[in-house]
């Protein structure tokens, strides 16, 4: 038999690590997308709910941004009002909450 030589292991182990928190950084930005989105779906207004279901989650770049927000199309005027209404906030505090814990999981995966 004969001897097998792998070149160039430490540079893979390097990437796999690299990898590995890569994997990590995109598991805290899902976890906390969709806790962002419960969040705003619990602050919002209900009347007929159709603004409650049409908070949605989308994860883009490759795992590494999670958008939350409605598709009804009066969402806006629901979340900063109108000449004729009073803001009724709901995405801006889940917003204001979920960014502080977003950044204490994000400081536990560097430390």
């Amino acid at each position: 038999m004969g001897n097998i030589k792998i070149v160039g292991m430490e540079k893979l182990q390097k990437k796999l690590k690299k990898n590995v928190q890569m994997d990590d950084v995109k598991r805290v930005v899902r976890h906390n997308g969709a806790e962002m989105q419960t969040k705003a779906q619990q602050n919002a207004p209900v009347d007929t709910g159709t603004l409650k279901r049409s908070i949605g989650l989308e994860i883009t770049d490759s795992g590494m941004t999670a958008e939350v927000g409605p598709t009804a199309d009066y969402a806006p005027y629901v979340e900063l009002g109108t000449r004729f209404m009073d803001a009724q906030p709901y995405l801006g505090p889940a917003f204001k909450d979920q960014k502080e814990k977003f950044k204490k999981d994000m400081k536990k995966l560097v430390e």
